[in-house]
């Protein structure tokens, strides 16, 4: 704590990072002080509102971005125009693969966003660079296809109950990953998505959200308000147990 203290208040480090709630958590986190101060005379802070594109399937990549506040959806079209969710990111992960010059998936805002944008040169530059910031691409891109795994494994073999509970339990802990006893948050996707992320029809989806919240599992207001009274009760719904 006491390092984490004198870091934020490091003169070396630029003043509009200091403040920055990803800073530590996101790529910034693995830069130098001296390294972060050339990042920050490059980088862009931009609001995007729910629903917006941050980046096309086949569209020619030259910015990055660190997910400072909100949820993106990830998703995938198939060339007759049918699309998938393959995945959701939060903060503060690193959106986009370095030295790829296209995207192969669509990013869209699944709730109001913040992000920190970065020129595709100058993060490439850095990958080479710093040991440290390439560490931390390695290891992200290998929790997202260890997660992408265990997401198999609910869509293939779980119940229908227990893929609704999954997707609960994976926005939780993701939201936030210093999760207590209970948590309460706001869905960042609509039951359309949530069918269409986990396989299901709306329908399915709603009569397993009911049937979660009349076994005092969850307590939902307003379609989206989600209160989790206890975590552990959602992690056995979820099958995890």
């Amino acid at each position: 704590m006491d390092m984490l203290r004198k870091d934020v208040h490091n003169s070396e480090v630029p003043v509009v990072c200091r403040s920055c709630e990803a800073r530590h958590g996101g790529v910034c986190g693995s830069l130098s002080p001296q390294q972060l101060s050339e990042l920050s005379k490059h980088s862009t802070r931009k609001s995007v509102e729910a629903g917006a594109e941050v980046v096309g399937q086949g569209e020619r990549v030259n910015t990055y971005s660190n997910i400072l506040k909100g949820v993106i959806k990830l998703s995938k079209m198939l060339s007759d125009g049918r699309q998938q969710i393959v995945g959701l990111q939060f903060a503060p992960d690193f959106v986009g693969r370095p030295f790829q010059h296209e995207s192969s998936l669509s990013a869209e805002a699944a709730t109001e966003i913040e992000v920190c944008m970065f020129p595709k040169p100058v993060i490439e530059r850095l990958v080479g660079e710093s040991a440290s910031l390439e560490h931390l691409l390695h290891n992200q891109a290998l929790k997202e296809l260890d997660e992408a795994r265990d997401w198999m494994l609910t869509l293939g073999r779980k119940t229908a109950q227990e893929k609704v509970a999954s997707f609960l339990y994976l926005i939780a802990t993701h939201l936030d990953p210093e999760k207590g006893e209970s948590m309460t948050y706001e869905l960042p996707l609509s039951r359309a998505d949530i069918a269409d992320f986990l396989g299901l029809t709306i329908e399915t989806v709603s009569r397993q959200m009911t049937k979660l919240r009349k076994d005092g599992i969850i307590h939902i207001e307003n379609n989206r308000h989600v209160t989790v009274p206890v975590m552990e009760r959602l992690s056995r719904a979820a099958g995890n147990d």
